[in-house]
């Protein structure tokens, strides 16, 4: 090495030119030597004669070597007349060596500190011809050496190392606004794609957030502001109304995913992933078919009914393309009532559009193909012309072979795994019989819908139900669609709503599950004559009996919650502390209304139908006083999961953790003591501020002895808070065991309600059904009470006999009396009715109120009129009204001719049959004859009771004239006045009257109607002329019919008296007048 005086003077050192000015040292700070450091001397030789000696970290002495080789040597030569032993000279390949591990360095060094060179997602190094490939790994060698020697770990050995720099650039991906993703950014990603087609609510800390297009969803649907974040388009709600926006998105149409942090802030601290980002997973997946909303929801999908599935399978009906069958499975996961169906239907689809417009589905799943078009429109026209809330479709691929379907409900239905959360129909292996004798269609419908259904968890409502339910029964009366339109039974036709319809009359429920069985009654009244007397007599009963126990049942019914919810939330494990300690108490009121007996004879009313009420509901009292037992229902209504439970050591998870964070209090407590003397303050309590607890507050002017090694909270003006490392310690642990509490009540709740599912759940549905059945009974008894309202007399025969028949809802909406009216059908009357009558007379009114009367009855309501008698019919069709359905590509005619040939393939010798001006959508010579054949098929063929309104008397008349017995004309009364300008006023009086009216007032009507004056005058008059033109040809008509049949007398008697040749003249002049009188031509003059 050379000397200062020799080698050092000829070349300047490096440090030279940092060297600051002489700066006197700071107290408690080490001084800072002035020594010049020489980079470029040799390593090897003697330190500088100045340089103090001083205590060297142990890894700058391990890394001299390294260091050594990084010294960048010139190539040139020393200078002349200064030999240098200690050099020795390097070959030309070490040369190169080095200077490729200098370049090397330079661009690890840019690398590193180049921000713009941060965004490229990978650089890398090629090897130059010139330079070997070892010589690379041994730069990176070389090159940890050094990094390793100039890190400082004694400074930070409490962080984690990071990772290597290559690595992670390697990782990085690129988003949108060219900055990579970050960790939550790729969750998001993942998420996404393993759920596509679904809008995720994505839990960020206290919030949920929206990403890319769901937050576009969320813009549009909620209302509310999207931005962008780095790479996605955001959109957030807080955490408390994530229910309110999930209904709202579920109500249009969407399947929502509730993508939740599976991992606690305590646990995570304290795992081995505390630096990585919080783990998510999508724990919820709902559409509005398959979420169960909670007790206290004010804003119900459907009052009346819970939102349906529904599954299609259909399959084609022999060589027929247009006739197909059809298999149906329906089921409401938030009761738990399946309804399966096999049905044949024809081209215009009135059997599936009966089943829709009934079941009213909020969600579809069909096949992706194997659809018919007809099937397609009819679907397509349901679910765009909705009212309320937006039908969702799904689909499936192929649809399973009969075998497979089999095999899959098979296994699902005798899987024991599930036995202890089904019913004892499950159990008992009835289900599965019943599936056994399921046409093929519906058990691959049956079996699509349970694979389904188990993605959102909700297919075990497959397993609580008792038994599964056909749609048509023979006990029931199936109203097809359009007499549910027509007739207004579930909501008018104006506003869609359900006030101005005959459940709006018939509701008088106080329970949401007694309104929904109360609809499935309306929509399908009995046939079933013995089932229907029970329930018309439990009725009478309620009106006629002062018993205590209808007063006693009357009181168990207000503000019951819904029950059936409650008991499905509790099966699926959504039931929440504050909705089991709202459910028990119900159902403990419910128990204890009625003393136990020994058999339903005992009830003590006459009615069958309420001693089995009275019967059923007393079995309560022991499950609810065990479960009651096993919980305090203070702690549960404030949703306290870890401190509802009587008995402590039924779970052992529970205590173990509350004993921990007991065990912890104490050594906080001990803490604070110490702290305490420390200080020198015994009156010291902890402080808490802002959600921190266990903080030591002072006051600065104290001047308190606070140790270094505790950490600063928060200062202000006057206070200091503190924390001791032994209490943040405490706190961590103390954390980590109010986790390990809360994980461990939950489990304990979700193994309670399982426990309730498994021990009590049959019991407990049946008292449900039985209250919803009091429920209806008392709500049809409110309504008997109504004035004028009669039960109706339920007859053998094929007698329908309404005296003084009023309309439930036009009664109910106007304050004018309703003018009632008689009409007597079969038993010895006529069967048929041909109504006419002036336009706005009420002929449509009277004869929806015979219908809806005759309905009523049979729903076992009293009825509004004087007196009924009525034969059970088995359907009641209709044909009123005149619409167009463009979307299924049928016309205003068209849907009148498809209406009324369905009606003559189902109507039967008891069915009621309405027919509104039928053939008025074409031209009248056609209208008439349509009309006069379809009508006379009733009456002579079918030989139902029919109610035929017509402006046409030439129909009326010919067939009141061919059937005299079978066929009678009524019409609408009315009084006519002539002013004196001409113009006649219609009086209407709205009362069936025997006989057939001679017009139908048209222009009267058009007056009433608002139009111009002078345009009516000029139709009165084109009336006129017409009426006398139509007048003049049927007088001439019958002068011709005259003449001719004088003609024939004559004729005739001249036959009489004729012989030989002359008589056979005559006869053929007889034959010829005989058939010009029965098929006169026109223009004829004889």
């Amino acid at each position: 090495m050379p000397t200062k005086g020799t080698g050092a003077a000829s070349q300047a050192t490096i440090s030279s030119f940092f060297q600051n000015s002489p700066v006197k040292a700071k107290s408690k700070k080490r001084a800072i030597s002035p020594q010049t450091i020489d980079l470029t001397a040799d390593s090897d030789g003697e330190p500088p004669a100045k340089r103090q000696k001083r205590p060297m970290h142990s890894a700058r002495d391990s890394s001299t070597d390294a260091a050594e080789q990084w010294r960048f040597t010139p190539t040139s030569p020393s200078k002349e007349g200064t030999p240098d032993t200690n050099i020795r000279e390097f070959t030309e390949a070490e040369i190169a060596a080095k200077r490729a591990r200098h370049e090397a360095f330079k661009k690890k060094l840019l690398l590193e500190n180049n921000p713009f060179l941060r965004k490229k997602s990978d650089v890398s190094v090629m090897p130059t011809e010139e330079t070997p490939e070892t010589s690379g790994e041994e730069s990176d060698q070389a090159f940890r050496k050094l990094n390793t020697m100039f890190s400082n770990k004694s400074k930070e050995r409490s962080k984690a190392p990071l990772p290597p720099l290559k690595a992670s650039k390697k990782s990085a991906i690129l988003g949108p606004c060219g900055q990579p993703y970050t960790p939550l950014e790729l969750q998001v990603l993942q998420l996404k794609k393993d759920h596509p087609g679904t809008v995720l609510m994505i839990e960020v800390g206290y919030k949920y957030k929206f990403f890319d297009d769901d937050a576009s969803v969320a813009a549009k649907e909620l209302s509310m502001v999207a931005f962008t974040d780095r790479n996605f388009l955001v959109a957030s709600i807080p955490t408390h109304r994530r229910e309110v926006h999930l209904k709202k998105l579920l109500a249009r149409g969407y399947r929502v995913g509730i993508a939740n942090q599976i991992e606690t802030a305590a646990l995570k601290k304290a795992g081995e992933n505390k630096n990585t980002p919080f783990m998510r997973q999508v724990t919820n997946l709902y559409t509005a078919a398959t979420y169960v909303d909670s007790l206290d929801s004010v804003d119900e999908q459907e009052q009346y009914m819970a939102p349906p599935f529904m599954c299609l399978i259909e399959a084609p009906k022999g060589s027929n393309t247009t006739d197909i069958s059809v298999g149906m499975v329906t089921i409401c996961p938030s009761t738990g009532d399946v309804v399966w169906d096999d049905f044949e239907d024809t081209l215009m689809r009135i059997e599936l559009e009966t089943r829709l417009v009934h079941t009213r589905p909020i969600e579809l799943l069909l096949p992706t193909s194997g659809l018919s078009e007809p099937t397609e429109k009819m679907l397509s026209y349901f679910v765009g012309t909705s009212a309320g809330d937006k039908i969702r479709t799904e689909s499936f691929g192929t649809p399973m072979s009969y075998v497979d379907a089999f095999s899959f409900v098979s296994d699902f239905y005798t899987d024991n795994n599930k036995a202890a959360t089904a019913s004892e129909s499950f159990k008992s292996g009835r289900l599965m019989a019943e599936v056994a004798g399921f046409p093929q269609r519906v058990v691959i419908a049956l079996a699509h819908t349970i694979k389904h259904l188990s993605a959102f968890s909700v297919a075990d409502a497959f397993l609580e139900t008792r038994f599964f339910s056909k749609f048509t029964t023979r006990a029931h009366m199936l109203l097809a669609a359009n007499t549910l339109i027509n007739l207004e039974i579930y909501r008018n036709e104006t506003d869609h709503t359900t006030r101005g319809s005959l459940i709006w009359i018939l509701d008088r429920t106080k329970t949401k599950f007694g309104a929904r069985l109360l609809r499935k009654w309306v929509g399908k009244p009995l046939v079933d004559k013995r089932v229907l007397q029970d329930r018309v007599d439990a009725v009478e009963e309620i009106l006629a009996s002062s018993s205590d126990k209808l007063v006693t049942l009357r009181q168990i019914l207000k503000r019951l919650p819904d029950l059936a919810k409650g008991l499905c939330r509790i099966h699926y494990g959504q039931c929440t502390p504050q909705e089991l300690a709202l459910l028990l108490p119900a159902f403990e009121k419910i128990g204890d209304a009625f003393e136990a007996i020994e058999t339903p004879s005992d009830g003590g009313f006459k009615s069958t139908v309420l001693n089995d009420i009275v019967y059923s509901l007393p079995k309560l009292k022991r499950p609810i006083k065990e479960l009651l037992g096993a919980i305090s229902l203070k702690q549960a209504a404030k949703g306290l999961k870890d401190t509802m439970w009587m008995d402590p050591e039924r779970y052992p998870g529970i205590a173990d953790a509350d004993l921990a964070i007991q065990s912890v209090d104490v050594e906080l407590a001990e803490e604070l003591k110490s702290i305490q003397k420390l200080l020198r303050m015994p009156s010291l309590k902890w402080t808490s501020v802002a959600g921190d607890e266990f903080l030591v507050e002072v006051k600065k002017s104290e001047n308190r002895p606070i140790p270094e090694t505790w950490y600063t909270h928060s200062k202000t003006k006057y206070l200091a808070r503190y924390q001791s490392p032994l209490v943040k310690r405490k706190l961590e642990e103390r954390a980590q065991y109010q986790e390990t509490l809360q994980a461990e009540a939950q489990k304990a709740f979700s193994s309670f309600l399982k426990e309730i599912s498994e021990k009590y759940y049959t019991v407990l549905r049946d008292s449900v059904n039985k209250v919803a059945i009091a429920d209806c009974l008392l709500s049809l008894a409110l309504v008997a009470l109504q004035e004028n309202y009669v039960r109706p007399d339920f007859t053998d025969d094929d007698t329908l006999e309404i005296v003084d028949g009023r309309h439930p809802m036009v009664e109910a909406l106007r304050s004018d009396p309703f003018v009632p009216n008689t009409v007597e059908m079969g038993g010895g009357k006529p069967r048929s009715k041909i109504i006419t009558g002036p336009n706005m007379g009420g002929k449509s009114s009277c004869v929806r109120m015979i219908a809806l009367i005759a309905i009523m009855a049979q729903i076992g309501s009293y009825v509004p009129a004087s007196s009924v008698k009525l034969g059970l019919l088995d359907c009641v069709l209709t044909r009123m009204g005149a619409s167009d359905d463009l979307a299924r590509g049928r016309s205003t005619f068209m849907v009148e001719m498809s209406e009324t040939s369905e009606i003559l393939h189902s109507a039967t010798h008891n069915s009621l049959v309405i027919l509104d001006e039928l053939g008025r959508g074409t031209s009248t010579f056609d209208g008439m004859s349509i009309a006069d054949a379809v009508l006379q098929q009733l009456v002579e063929e079918i030989k139902c009771k029919t109610l035929f309104i017509t402006h046409y008397p030439l129909v009326a008349n010919n067939l009141a004239k061919k059937f005299p017995l079978e066929v009678q004309n009524l019409h609408m009364g009315y009084e006519k006045e002539t002013r004196i300008n001409g113009i006649r006023e219609i009086t209407f009086l709205y009362r069936l009257t025997p006989g057939m009216a001679p017009e139908s007032f048209g222009i009267e009507c058009g007056r009433l109607a608002g139009l111009p004056e002078p345009l009516l005058l000029v139709a009165s008059q084109r009336s006129l002329i017409l009426q006398a033109q139509v007048q003049e040809r049927t007088r001439r008509n019958q002068f011709i019919m005259h003449t001719r049949l004088y003609k024939l007398l004559q004729m005739a008697k001249r036959c009489l008296s004729a012989r030989g040749v002359e008589t056979a003249t005559m006869i053929e002049d007889l034959n010829f007048l005989v058939t010009s009188i029965t098929k006169p031509t026109n223009g004829s003059s004889d």
